[in-house]
């Protein structure tokens, strides 16, 4: 859904559930089911991705050089390469062992993400750059959903959005309890001036380049 995953779409996560309750949401949904035939009926917050490094980072040029594992989607790159990070698409199941053997010396997951894959073990560093407040859509594929009655689409959209607004709760919560529990590890965790990291985005990196509009991107930073 263009503009959702350009870096600081979201401002937090209230913000990401407004955006889900939206016009603008509305039409991100029905252009990509017209495109697709699959049907989205539910979004999903996944928790706000940060950087974890292996060399304490203060400000976004304290990246440049910073061999840096990002999944191999246009979307996440903004951030890393506006910084001067040098990116690496290792496929998530290495990454650990990328970062022990010091293949790579950097990555960026959500903090609940951070904890399951035990990242933290083998880095010293959790930087809150905040840089994508990211999020999963539960997808029906369209021959399936033509299928449904009218009743059984609300039926399931019904329960597919409470279970999203549950499981979202759950994430935001525990982020909130990371921090300490990372410190508590031995690993330093520290705030940035994020609005820093992203008017260097927005000056590095056109939107067009990841295939958005600004016009979508300033329609969600409008959202209360």
């Amino acid at each position: 859904m263009g503009g959702t995953y350009y870096h600081y779409s979201f401002r937090v996560v209230d913000n990401m559930v407004s955006f889900t309750k939206s016009d603008v949401y509305k039409e991100r949904t029905a252009g990509y089911e017209q495109k697709s035939g699959n049907q989205i009926v539910a979004t999903t917050y996944y928790g706000t991705r940060h950087t974890t490094s292996n060399k304490p980072i203060a400000k976004c040029a304290d990246m440049k050089g910073l061999k840096m594992r990002v999944p191999d989607v246009p979307a996440y790159l903004a951030m890393p390469r506006a910084c001067g990070a040098n990116t690496s698409p290792i496929a998530f199941a290495e990454v650990y062992l990328a970062l022990q053997n010091g293949t790579v010396e950097a990555q960026e997951n959500p903090l609940p993400t951070i904890e399951a894959k035990k990242f933290y073990e083998v880095q010293k560093h959790i930087v809150l750059t905040g840089h994508i407040v990211d999020h999963l859509n539960t997808v029906v594929a369209g021959g399936l959903w033509k299928k449904l009655s009218a009743a059984d689409k609300k039926i399931f959209s019904d329960v597919a959005q409470e279970a999203a607004a549950r499981a979202s709760k759950e994430v935001a919560a525990r982020e909130g309890e990371l921090a300490a529990v990372f410190r508590s590890k031995g690993v330093s965790v520290s705030d940035v001036n994020t609005n820093e990291f992203r008017d260097t985005v927005l000056k590095n990196v056109p939107f067009e380049q990841f295939g958005y509009q600004k016009s979508d991107w300033d329609r969600i930073q409008a959202l209360k």
